[in-house]
C-alpha cells in the first residue's frame, strides 16, 4: 500500500450508504459528499421510503448497530414523524428499526455483503479515486450511481 500523499485531493475516506435487501438480492447504495451524520441519515431513510414506498413495501426492517447517526435524537424523531405520517395517511411504507448489541458486527445482514464489495473492487497495486471506487462499487451490486447525498450546513 502507497502511504497517502497529503497534496492529494481525493478524499481518504468514501462514506457510504447501503441497505441490503434479502428477498429481493438487491443493494441500494447512496454515498456522501462528507461524514454519515444525522441529517444525511435522514435525507437517505426519506429516500429509502420513497423507493420501496413506490414498489408497495408497507415495512421494512432496518438492522441497525449503535452509530451515532443512527441513535440520534434527529433520526429517532424524523423516523417517529415518517411512521405517524405514514399511518395517518394509510400509504407508504414504515420504517422498524432492530438494534443489534454494542460491538457485533456479525449479526448484521449487511456486513458480509460489504466485505465482499469491497474485495472485488479494489486493485492492490493502487489506491482507487473516489469516482472509480464508487463506479465498480455500483457495478458489482448492480445499482445506479445516483448523485451523493450532500451535507446540509447550518
Amino acid at each position: 500500500m502507497q502511504p497517502a500523499d497529503p497534496a492529494d485531493p481525493e478524499p481518504k475516506a468514501l462514506a457510504c450508504y447501503g441497505l441490503w435487501l434479502p428477498e429481493r438480492e438487491r443493494m441500494l447504495l447512496r454515498f456522501v459528499d462528507g461524514r454519515p451524520v444525522s441529517p444525511v441519515t435522514c435525507a437517505f431513510l426519506s429516500w429509502v421510503a420513497e423507493q420501496l414506498a413506490a414498489e408497495g413495501v408497507r415495512v421494512l426492517a432496518l438492522v441497525w448497530d449503535n452509530a451515532s447517526w443512527h441513535i440520534s435524537q434527529e433520526v429517532r424523531a424524523w423516523l417517529q414523524q415518517h411512521n405517524r405520517a405514514v399511518k395517518a395517511a394509510g400509504r407508504g411504507g414504515r420504517l422498524l428499526v432492530c438494534r443489534l448489541p454494542s460491538r457485533s458486527p456479525w449479526l448484521n445482514p449487511i456486513e458480509p455483503k460489504g466485505v465482499h464489495g469491497k474485495r472485488a473492487v479494489v486493485e492492490p497495486a493502487r489506491k482507487l479515486t473516489g469516482t472509480e471506487l464508487q463506479q465498480r462499487l455500483c457495478e458489482h451490486y448492480r445499482c445506479p450511481l445516483l448523485q451523493p447525498l450532500a451535507q446540509q450546513v447550518a
